[in-house]
């Protein structure tokens, strides 16, 4: 590991640009290339369409590999610059940008893999670091503590749920059987699972009408359980949400209670 102060006047000046964020140099260059990532990230979404593909397919090939060499050549010069490369290499934003790449190199040997540059879009997330936005990750915590104290009765639910699939495929294949398009007890999971979802393909239909009756119960099963998961996750979001206020305290009265967002006490005035 080196220090920034004992590198030589390259890498530290190479340093400041590339990692610093606080520098005109640093925001200007995470800027540019959070710029660049989108580019070169709607240009394989555009390269997706076989229409543009046929007629762009070059040129679309000649702009993906100019930014993976851009992009490569900006990994190596992270990995140069940092002071303790290693750390870089294995940290979440040093796995991105591999990853960024990697499909590539990789699309030479297995084509299909060069698709998967579309995870470069996850390179796009500096930009809660560059534009000073990190500050909202104690609301985006305050959501995941809320998740993760629900886990067990979000997995109660889903395992309900999954329950009442099972039990209205097996009826709609016993009732409407192959003739009506239920071909097999998975295939009608699978019309169960798009009926109570609500969002209906109506690529398999019943045809008998004990079979429409079950179906029209499914769907009114399905519009009563979408408010259970939310009813969940809200109950557990206004716990966290009170917890934290709770747990506020004022530095000058000792006093608690205070919103999240508060800047000054709500007792005594002072600067939180």
């Amino acid at each position: 590991m080196t220090a920034p102060d004992q590198m030589s006047p390259l890498r530290r000046k190479l340093y400041e640009v590339i990692f610093g964020t606080d520098t005109p140099a640093g925001k200007t260059f995470d800027l540019v290339l959070i710029a660049a990532i989108l580019l070169s990230v709607a240009a394989i979404l555009v390269d997706s369409i076989p229409s543009v593909h046929l007629r762009f397919k070059d040129t679309l090939k000649w702009v993906e590999w100019s930014f993976t060499l851009v992009f490569t050549l900006e990994y190596l010069v992270r990995i140069y610059c940092s002071p303790n490369p290693r750390r870089y290499i294995f940290s979440f934003y040093g796995l991105v940008d591999l990853l960024s790449i990697l499909p590539s190199y990789i699309g030479l040997v297995y084509p299909a893999a060069r698709h998967f540059i579309v995870l470069r879009i996850l390179r796009v997330l500096r930009i809660f670091r560059i534009l000073k936005l990190i500050r909202y990750m104690g609301e985006a915590n305050l959501l995941f503590r809320a998740l993760n104290a629900a886990r067990r009765k979000i997995f109660i639910f889903l395992f309900w749920v999954m329950t009442i699939v099972v039990v209205f495929g097996a009826l709609m294949f016993i009732i409407e059987g192959p003739a009506n398009g239920f071909t097999s007890i998975p295939r009608s999971i699978y019309w169960a699972v798009v009926t109570i979802t609500t969002v209906g393909y109506g690529d398999i239909t019943p045809h008998t009408p004990l079979g429409q009756a079950i179906a029209s119960l499914a769907m009114l099963t399905g519009y009563a359980i979408i408010a259970v998961p939310t009813g969940i996750i809200s109950a557990e979001l206004f716990a966290e949400v009170q917890h934290s206020k709770s747990n506020r305290v004022c530095k000058h009265c000792a006093r608690v209670g205070h919103d999240l967002d508060a800047r000054y006490c709500k007792h005594c005035g002072e600067e939180m």
